[in-house]
């Protein structure tokens, strides 16, 4: 039946729903990272040599170029049967990953995981939006927050466990029984969501992006590994592709009636404010988890273990700082909520412009710490005034919009963090006739790497003022009033 649905209310069920999405966002999370430490071990037992990377690649180029598609399905489905379809794919790809007898079955296996995995990240801060008042979504989205850094500290260490008891298909099986009770969870908790009727599925805007989306971030990464470069004719052609696709992307959804991304959206400024700064954040994190592991590890001297405990100053304190930062977005105006986070984590990036040999642990700690105080601040309020400037019959797309910015950032950053490393780096040592694996050449690229990623955070502060003010908190029915028919659905 069709009815109206009021956008400033919360859902009894809300603490439960919200439960429900954090184990779900847990298990996806901890998978990633699991993942990742799996990869040396995978790399022994099916002799993949280098190749092994497309293990990552693969997901993260499923997940990436598919998330706006999930968004637009889940506006166009209903967001329950969506997320349970995703948990579904994601727990039989799992399964499949750990019966997988080569790199290429373990590849094509990933690749469904990731289908999985892109329903549910697209999906998961759309449900919290449906069921948290605006007032509350902040706080909300800060406490999915701090389970997604929960997430990223875990995966190592069980990740470890699991490897050392039971090889590398048990990291893939794990999540079988975890995900049948997500499954479960998710099928007796989540309410019937709305839809959007009338409207048809917009397959050649979705294949454009699709396509675009996939050819420009393997240019990316092609571009910024040492055997190809950037003048690589490979490199070259794939960026060109994905670019010319993506502007014909763009062209089909302005002339479409129908289109899957309402480029309308993006004249609510507070929702372009907000999903620009994202980028800016997400490209330096993106660049900073790149570098500061060979920073530990090849300048440093440090052991893996060791730097891997290092490394956890960061996800702690942001679990720690993102629910603090969903609850002030309640009592502070998040246009200067969100730039003073972003604000602080450019002062940490500065911090780490001045890295040296004679740095102890302490010394990346605590600035590994004040770059995630600032972007526990910026990141929870952040996305909140994006899904609370979205209107309603477009926040699936909205949501999924946020979760590309970030994967669509750390694809960027790692490009970026490596094109400003190896270039100036490479600059430093022929110039001073040195060898560019020198410390102080390494020192040298690493060192603007950071100015770099310094500017750049703070370009993001500059554009998160210029949001204005948060248009739900002055009038509660901004978000359905923001678009034709943006609060009649037909409901389950």
């Amino acid at each position: 039946m069709t009815s109206s649905i009021n956008t400033t209310e919360s859902s009894p069920k809300k603490w439960i729903i919200l439960g429900t999405v954090m184990f779900g966002t847990f298990m996806s999370t901890l998978d990633s990272s699991i993942v990742n430490i799996a990869l040396p071990t995978i790399r022994r037992d099916l002799g993949t040599g280098d190749s092994v990377e497309w293990v990552v690649l693969c997901y993260l180029l499923t997940t990436t170029s598919t998330l706006l598609i999930m968004g637009k399905l889940s506006d166009w489905t209903g967001r329950r049967q969506l997320y349970i379809t995703g948990f579904s794919v994601f727990v039989v790809g799992s399964f499949l990953c750990g019966l997988a007898w080569n790199l290429w079955s373990l590849v094509a296996f990933r690749i469904v995981q990731g289908l999985g995995a892109s329903m549910i990240y697209a999906i998961g801060p759309a449900i919290i939006s449906d069921s948290f008042s605006p007032k509350e979504r902040g706080q909300a989205l800060g406490l999915m927050g701090s389970i997604v850094a929960a997430g990223s500290s875990a995966g190592p260490v069980i990740g470890g466990l699991l490897l050392s008891k039971f090889g590398w298909s048990s990291i893939f099986f794990v999540n079988v029984p975890i995900g049948l009770i997500a499954i479960w969870r998710a099928w007796t908790v989540l309410p019937e969501s709305p839809k959007v009727t009338g409207q048809r599925f917009d397959l050649v805007g979705a294949g454009l992006f699709l396509l675009g989306v996939t050819t420009l971030l393997t240019g990316l990464d092609f571009g910024s590994e040492p055997s190809y470069g950037w003048d690589n004719v490979t490199v070259i052609t794939l960026l060109s592709v994905g670019g010319i696709l993506l502007l014909c992307f763009l062209g089909w959804e302005k002339r479409v009636t129908e289109p899957m991304l309402r480029l309308s959206l993006f004249s609510i400024r507070p929702f372009t404010s907000a999903i620009l700064a994202a980028f800016c954040g997400f490209v330096a994190s993106g660049a900073n988890l790149f570098v500061i592991p060979f920073f530990l590890q090849q300048l440093l001297g440090l052991n893996p273990a060791r730097a891997g405990l290092i490394l956890l100053a960061g996800p702690l304190t942001l679990s720690i700082v993102a629910p603090l930062g969903g609850y002030l977005s309640g009592k502070i105006n998040v246009r200067w909520l969100s730039s003073a986070g972003l604000l602080i984590t450019s002062c940490g990036y500065f911090a780490f412009s001045f890295l040296d040999t004679s740095w102890t642990w302490q010394d990346v700690i605590w600035r590994s710490s004040l770059v995630s105080l600032g972007f526990g601040l910026f990141q929870s309020p952040n996305s909140s005034s994006a899904l609370n400037a979205a209107p309603l019959s477009q926040r699936g797309i909205a949501s999924s919009m946020i979760a590309f910015m970030r994967n669509l950032g750390f694809v960027v950053g790692i490009a970026l963090a490596a094109a400003v490393w190896y270039s100036l780096r490479n600059r430093f040592a022929v110039g001073n006739q040195l060898n560019p694996e020198s410390t102080a050449a390494q020192l040298y690229g690493m060192h603007y790497v950071y100015l770099t990623m310094t500017g750049l955070v703070l370009t993001g502060a500059i554009i998160s003022l210029t949001r204005g003010n948060n248009p739900t908190a002055a009038s509660p029915n901004y978000v359905a009033g923001t678009a034709p028919n943006a609060t009649t659905h037909t409901m389950n």
